[in-house]
């Protein structure tokens, strides 16, 4: 059995068939489920040649008549999703750079039976700075005060203090902001903080890059792009 019949069939106990008898002319979860394999067919990316590495964070997009059909069964189906696309990557030998997460949101612009899928590859990001810590050097204020203005990264849409002299990066467990990104090493580099604030490379595999260049050290302004792999860090002075 295919992965597409495994999933209908899966789906479909779940929900005591009820899928069978809802879904005749409008998209069906099945064509959902073939257009995440064919995103991540298109927008795979080989990094060496033992790693190609694909989307796994994907947005479906569906007119007002799909989704208010689809959204009572949204959890369940999100669920089966997400497990197709970690079953078809192990099939295909695909890398995924972190948890796989399917969403489903309302397009008013979209026809009935017609849908968009937007997807993007996002590495899992944990700091090991504690929060005590941070309160301490005055990034989180206490109720009815304002945080003092500290050096933070921004990460896939979150904020990371910079609230250490050195804060160390990499995949390694050992590091203050772990990236779980197979494109970085697992001591890739270092933010020492001081009159400058400094970017260094600790002589990592595929290199540190600042707008399309290759560093070793660097200075950082507010808004420099950093570029570890296939992660985007943005430096925020504060």
């Amino acid at each position: 059995m295919g992965l597409l019949e495994k999933f209908e069939d899966s789906l479909d106990r779940m929900v005591s068939g009820a899928f069978a008898m809802a879904f005749k002319a409008e998209v069906q979860p099945v064509e959902l489920a073939a257009a995440l394999q064919r995103e991540m067919t298109d927008r795979a990316s080989v990094l060496d040649r033992d790693r190609t590495v694909v989307p796994n964070i994907f947005h479906i997009e569906l007119s007002h008549h799909d989704f208010t059909r689809l959204a009572v069964f949204k959890d369940a189906l999100g669920t089966e999703l997400a497990t197709l696309v970690r079953d078809y990557a192990a099939e295909q030998r695909y890398t995924l750079l972190g948890s796989v997460r399917v969403t489903m949101t309302e397009d008013d612009a979209l026809e009935t039976g017609i849908f968009r899928v937007r997807s993007e590859s996002r590495a899992e990001v944990v700091s090991a700075v504690p929060a005590a810590e941070a309160v301490a050097v005055g990034l989180v204020g206490s109720v009815g005060s304002a945080p003092t203005a500290q050096p933070q990264l921004e990460i896939n849409g979150s904020l990371y203090p910079l609230a250490r002299a050195i804060t160390r990066m990499g995949r390694g467990t050992d590091t203050d902001i772990r990236i779980d990104d197979p494109g970085v090493s697992r001591h890739h580099c270092e933010i020492v903080l001081g009159t400058d604030i400094v970017l260094r490379d600790l002589n990592s595999t595929n290199g540190t890059w600042v707008n399309g260049e290759r560093v070793s050290e660097l200075v950082l302004t507010d808004g420099t792009a950093i570029q570890l792999g296939g992660t985007t860090l943005v430096f925020r002075s504060g």
